[in-house]
């Protein structure tokens, strides 16, 4: 289905991004009701992602899911060489545009090539990274159309859409602090772009309440993986059957 960037019409929602209709208790879920669904990790540099992908993946396995994991740029042979050329410092007079559209050739790639496959045949695959992040970081902080990042989208992806984005968020104060000492092209545009960035992404949950979830990573990483964990069982108790066939989803 097409992102909508009208206001949602109807439906009460929280501060948080989360629905009324979501807030239940959730309930233990195995690994069946995840077969053939797509779930993202996304959020600002720093938030954690690489800490709890491992362990979704591993909680994923131990309740009977098959899952995948995938990166974003990256994941195949030729997205690995556009990620090299995407976060190379040297590359500084990159134009935005140029920039948005890299990544989505290899989100392409990696559709065609690992995620559609991997649903096909019922796994659940994790991404670390997708849409979201170019709506992100391309659109709310870069200042680009989201309208035209979503048409672009389309066609990169063929119109696949995650069942869930779990939104990893952290103050960008707190990010800056936690990373690398050596910064990649995009981590080095300083502190009031990644306050925009992390503004995208909540935007983001509060437009579409019904497919993303926000996870504060203060806490320790344990708690914040419970959170994850219990947000994945809120969504998957509202959807209806195993998403199997992956030229159902679009």
């Amino acid at each position: 289905m097409p992102l909508d960037f009208s206001d949602p019409a109807g439906g009460d929602t929280l501060g948080d991004g989360t629905t009324e209709s979501l807030l239940e208790h959730p309930m233990p879920i195995d690994g069946q009701s995840l077969h053939g669904r797509f779930l993202v990790l996304d959020g600002p540099d720093g938030c954690g992602k690489s800490t709890q992908l491992a362990r979704l993946a591993d909680w994923l396995g131990s309740i009977g899911a098959d899952p995948i994991t995938v990166r974003e740029p990256g994941g195949t042979a030729i997205g690995e060489r556009i990620r090299e050329v995407l976060l190379d410092p040297a590359c500084s007079e990159m134009d935005l545009r140029c920039e948005m559209l890299l990544y989505m050739a290899s989100r392409a790639q990696l559709c065609r090539e690992r995620i559609r496959p991997a649903l096909a045949v019922g796994r659940t695959v994790i991404a670390d990274r997708f849409v979201s992040s170019t709506l992100a970081y391309q659109g709310t902080a870069g200042g680009l159309s989201p309208e035209a990042i979503a048409a672009v989208g389309r066609v990169a992806t063929e119109d696949l859409e995650p069942d869930l984005t779990v939104v990893l968020d952290v103050d960008e104060t707190v990010a800056a602090s936690r990373l690398s000492p050596v910064l990649d092209r995009i981590e080095q545009r300083g502190i009031e772009f990644h306050r925009r960035v992390r503004a995208g992404f909540l935007e983001q949950a509060r437009r579409w309440p019904d497919r993303h979830e926000v996870v504060d990573t203060s806490p320790p990483p344990e708690i914040v993986f419970r959170a994850i964990e219990s947000a994945i069982e809120r969504h998957a108790a509202h959807w209806t059957a195993p998403a199997t066939i992956a030229s159902e989803r679009g």
